[in-house]
This record gives structure tokens, sequence and C-alpha cells, in this order.
């Protein structure tokens, strides 16, 4: 295992300190209940937005804490759960009388959780509404899961929800929003290598020289199948249309294509998926009206990718565009 780490044991509270050190003008860092909060809130008025989970899938979550995104976010050990009381806590920092949505992505022990700090915090007289992401197609149940696997969408949720709660909106509203792009989005995703969790030293999985899993999860949970390496063109071809199938995409209907690497593949390699997947939407008269290419939601450093198409209305196109301040999204400002 080659890593740039200290102790395995120190590696989330050390990365902690270092997004405290350096982003200290967008958030604050409360290294107790390990939780990353906007540095303003909470903020009065305001419907707070707060997210989480397991470690090790930077820039998500604490990359996405600022202006026009989440208000806070609750990091857990390398893909393991955050625990109750750090969202509880995450939950009062930023909630200013206007109540907090909770995004919640669908495995096992981050929907227990959220569910006993909802409760938490409702007994509290704070109004809290969740809603839990379940994008992903490649498989109906996982080794974490109960249903689909909440991924990429997650990333696309919290800019727009976020947007639309800086906004001005209530809890009611930007829950419905919320749901409603869970609803129009799916992803599906694929690795090249596994990932090495540094407490545990070795891979995750193992897979041969010539050898890729399609349709792996972020935690580098098995996939659909495990095929042959293949072109760029050909994986791009099995990720995307189980997507556009599930999704029930048609001419004329526009999306937002997002390409996302999953820690260790280069971006011209994910441009290189991007032009493939704008040619199979081209060639279905799907307009890309937004975009996003990039790590954003990462296996630690695995390599490969995942694509999530949204089917967008005017309201997301608004608030995707609303300005955006956080360590790893920024534009409008």
């Amino acid at each position: 295992m080659k890593k740039l780490i200290n102790k395995p044991e120190d590696v989330v509270k050390e990365a902690l300190e270092g997004i405290a050190a350096l982003h200290s003008d967008l958030v604050r860092v409360d290294l107790e209940n390990q939780i990353i909060v906007r540095a303003d809130a909470p903020l009065q008025g305001k419907v707070g937005v707060i997210s989480g989970g397991g470690s090790g899938h930077e820039p998500m979550h604490g990359g996405f804490v600022g202006h026009g995104m989440l208000d806070a976010a609750c990091p857990g050990a390398i893909f393991t759960s955050p625990v109750p009381d750090q969202m509880l806590a995450a939950t009062k920092a930023v909630n200013g009388g206007a109540g907090v949505l909770h995004i919640v992505k669908n495995y096992t022990g981050d929907v227990l959780n959220f569910e006993m700090a909802a409760e938490l915090a409702q007994a509290e007289g704070i109004e809290v509404a969740s809603v839990v992401t379940n994008d992903d197609v490649a498989v109906q149940d996982s080794t974490y899961t109960a249903g689909r696997r909440g991924v990429g969408v997650t990333v696309l949720l919290e800019k727009i929800v976020g947007g639309m709660a800086e906004a001005g909106a209530p809890l009611a509203a930007v829950a419905e929003m919320a749901q409603r792009v869970n609803n129009q989005g799916r992803s599906m995703g694929m690795a090249l290598t596994s990932c090495t969790v540094p407490a545990k030293g070795s891979p995750t999985f193992e897979l041969g020289a010539d050898e890729m899993e399609i349709g792996i999860g972020i935690h580098g949970e098995p996939g659909r199948r495990r095929v042959k390496l293949a072109s760029a063109a050909e994986i791009t071809e099995m990720l995307a249309t189980p997507i556009i199938s599930d999704l029930g995409l048609k001419a004329g209907e526009r999306v937002l294509a997002f390409v996302n690497g999953m820690g260790g593949t280069p971006l011209i390699e994910l441009y290189v998926v991007a032009n493939e997947l704008a040619k199979i939407l081209k060639g279905k008269n799907i307009s890309i009206a937004r975009s996003l290419v990039g790590n954003y939601i990462t296996s630690l450093e695995m390599a490969g990718c995942s694509i999530t198409l949204l089917r967008l209305d005017d309201d997301m196109i608004r608030y995707w565009d609303a300005p955006v301040h956080t360590a790893a999204l920024r534009w409008g400002m």
C-alpha cells in the first residue's frame, strides 16, 4: 500500500484539519463532532441542507459545503456511515428556523442513522424533511443496500436544492424538488481497478489485467458483471444504454450529462467518455443542456467512471445555474 498518509486511523481527522486550514473562509470544522459547517451558518429564515456518508468519496460531501449548496456535511470513517450524533449536531448547527433537509444516499447505515438523527432533532423542535437518493440502475439490491444505491444524482441534487434553498424557498418546496431530481436521474458506474482502504491495506477486490467490472458501487461493491476490457465507446454504451432505457428518455428531451471519475482516472479519459456519451445522445436527439465532468463522487483511488443523466426542467436548470461557492464547485460568484 502506497498512500500519502501518516497513520491509517488518523486519515479522516487530518483531512478535516486540512479543510479547516485551507478553507476557513468557506467553512468551519467541528472536530469534536466531526462535521463540516458553512462558515456563516445558521442563516435565519433559510432552509438548512445537510448530507453525509462515509469518507473516501471526496469531494463529496465536505467539498460541497458553502453558498448555494450544502450547509453542512457529516463524514464518517472511510466507507462507513456517520453516526446519529454527528447528524444531529449538523442539523442543529444549520437550523435557522425554517427547517432542515437531510439528503441521504440509500445505504442501510446512512438511512438508519439519519432517521434516528431526524427523530432526535424533531424532539428538539426542529422540522426535518428527508430525501433518499437511489439512482443506480446497475443492481436492485447490493451489499450495503435494500433497493438501488444512491450515487451520482446525489451531487446534482445537492447543487439544485442548495440553490433553491439559497433563494429562500420553504422546506416543503425544497424537499419536493429533491424528490423530483432523484426521480428524474439515473446512474451507472464501472471499474478498471479496485481501491485500497487504508485501514485494510489491500485491494477491496481483484481484477485481472484484461478485466473490468460493470455496475460497481462507490464502495467497490460488485456490479452486474465482470467482462473483458473494452474500448471507451463500448464501455460508454454499456453504461448509457441502461440509464436511457430506465429513464425512458425520448427524442427532444433535455438532460444534464454528468461524467464522473472514480478517483484514479485522468480527466482526458473522462472527456473521451463524455464525447462518446454526447454521440449516443445526439443519435437519439436528446440534447445535453448542462454538463459536469470530473472527479466529484469518488472511491478513493479506483480507476473507472460513472455516468449520470438527469432529465431537466426549467426549474432544475435555474437552480443548477444559480451561484455556488464551495471548495469543489464554484461558478456565478
